[in-house]
């Protein structure tokens, strides 16, 4: 029985039953945590013939792997790619067309700056919401929901008559559209083990770096020939084709629905419960809680950060420096990253996999997921930082003509995609015997998208005060030290862990040991 349904049914038992019950469950997890991967422990769960992947290794809970056939999952993960791609592509896709915008509404390219700022920090807001959500009622109903609502906010945005208006449904159609980012890696959680998973995470996440990419190029195609409206008309037509993929081609994937526990409850008892697993209170304290976590939710956020900081600024910022004239000659611009972002889809995920596989088999058979994380600890410290100053003071001091930065811009879009699939995946395999993947999910999109919020509000504001060379110096500063954070979590993570997890088993057994005391006092 899942963790989570546990804890909703021990809320009317007594006191000293929910201690006790606390209290094994924190001796099982730690226990869990030094042995879960190890040959001995596992040969009792799962028959060698059972295994997805034919070698040594077998994972704990191997058959909820084996619920789908390949082609089913491919099917998933082409459904949940596509999804990926319809709330980042909006975050972007009117770049291009900003001073269109703000021709309309009688305003500034700053003020409709700000909005797509406020659309990161919407995305950031409901990242906490959607994951546990989804372990109540399950993946499917929350897709079909949440793709139906993007669809219709999309239209709200085309149609807005006025600022506000404008404003108000840009940041409705980011909260829905984040359940595809969160909802989606977990569900790829679901269906695929950790040795394989680094892979199909890759083609999803090439969804969410190709779409902001690209966007601005379809952006600037449309506002040079139709009106800037019609890039939300084709965000309402992609919203509809994601909702007849997940109604038609996405069954439920998670195993372990808590729904049911709620069937008994008095409507303020739901409501405590609902507040309690969607709270984000609750998943910024496990971000704090645990310094692995953490720092690998600063990295995933220094990338998003440097995405969009380089992304939103290129019709401000290039235009001048080529003496550009039209939306779509800047929009040229965007496909450098987007190709970059396709070709890492390629090969990132991969070489997380196979990267996991090596240190399995140098450990004798045991998975530690910190040994992930070893895959891009290159391409996070050195790769990226170093694309990004050469893309900044290229440009800051007018050398090396267009193919300098379009080249840097590439080559940065490839090194992400060998970044994203093995953070994410870590987010899903760290927490994954405790229940608790989807709140790690959560709480590192939070972060991560607050930070792109960050990035794309100041950076035109910032490289008008000290110049494009000196804000991408700032970015890669702030890359290398996430990946010198990545690079501690791979040396000390799984001692972090352990460390908290013995902390809260202390705290478990103080709490179990008031209760029983008092009976016996009693007695």
């Amino acid at each position: 029985m899942p963790a989570a349904s546990r804890t909703s049914s021990e809320e009317d038992r007594p006191q000293s039953s929910v201690d006790e019950t606390q209290l094994r469950r924190s001796q099982s997890q730690y226990s869990r945590r030094s042995s879960v991967n190890r040959l001995d422990h596992v040969h009792s769960h799962v028959s060698h013939h059972d295994m997805p992947i034919n070698d040594d290794f077998q994972e704990v809970d191997a058959e909820q792997y084996l619920r789908f056939s390949p082609a089913r999952k491919v099917i998933i993960v082409g459904v949940l790619s596509f999804c990926s791609f319809l709330a980042p592509i909006s975050s972007t896709s009117i770049l291009a067309g900003v001073p269109e915008v703000a021709k309309t509404y009688n305003t500034t390219g700053s003020v409709i700056n700000a909005s797509n700022a406020l659309y990161m920090a919407f995305m950031g807001i409901a990242a906490p919401f959607w994951g546990p959500f989804s372990q109540v009622w399950g993946r499917r109903p929350v897709f079909l929901v949440s793709a139906f609502l993007f669809f219709a906010f999309s239209i709200g945005t085309a149609l807005a008559p006025n600022l506000p208006a404008y404003y108000i449904f840009r940041v409705l159609t980011a909260f829905q559209g984040t359940s595809f980012l969160v909802v989606g890696s977990s569900a790829l959680g679901d269906v695929y083990e950790p040795r394989a998973r680094a892979t199909a995470l890759g083609w999803f996440l090439s969804g969410t770096l190709i779409g902001p990419a690209f966007g601005p190029f379809l952006g600037g195609v449309i506002v040079t020939f139709r009106s800037w409206r019609v890039i939300f008309w084709l965000q309402t037509a992609l919203g509809g084709c994601g909702t007849l993929l997940v109604f038609f081609f996405f069954p439920e994937t998670y195993p372990h629905l808590t729904k049911s526990d709620m069937s008994e409850k008095t409507l303020w008892q739901k409501t405590v419960f609902l507040w309690h697993r969607v709270s984000p209170l609750r998943v910024g304290i496990m971000l704090i809680k645990y310094p692995n976590l953490l720092c690998t939710a600063i990295a995933a956020g220094s990338l998003v950060w440097n995405q969009y900081s380089l992304l939103t600024p290129i019709r401000y910022v290039l235009n001048p420096r080529f003496h550009l004239t039209s939306p779509i000659q800047s929009g040229l611009f965007y496909i450098a990253p987007g190709c970059g972002y396709l070709i890492g889809t390629f090969m990132g995920g991969r070489w997380a996999d196979h990267t996991v596989k090596k240190w399995i088999r140098k450990r004798g058979g045991v998975r530690v997921p910190e040994d992930r994380l070893k895959s891009c600890l290159l391409f996070l410290g050195g790769v990226i930082p170093g694309c990004i100053l050469i893309y900044g003071w290229t440009i800051e001091k007018a050398v090396g003509g267009i193919p300098v930065p379009v080249l840097a811009m590439f080559f940065q879009g490839v090194a992400q995609l060998f970044c994203f699939p093995s953070l994410n995946t870590y987010s899903l395999d760290v927490m994954q015997s405790s229940g608790r993947s989807a709140e790690v999910v959560a709480g590192s999109y939070m972060l991560r998208y607050f930070l792109g919020a960050l990035g794309s509000g100041l950076v035109l504001p910032a490289i008008e005060a000290m110049g494009v060379g000196w804000f991408s110096t700032i970015s890669a500063i702030f890359l290398i030290l996430s990946g010198t954070g990545v690079w501690l979590t791979t040396v000390f993570g799984d001692q972090w862990r352990d460390k908290v997890d013995k902390k809260e088993l202390r705290k478990a057994e103080k709490k179990a040991s008031v209760p029983q005391e008092g009976e016996k006092s009693e007695a």
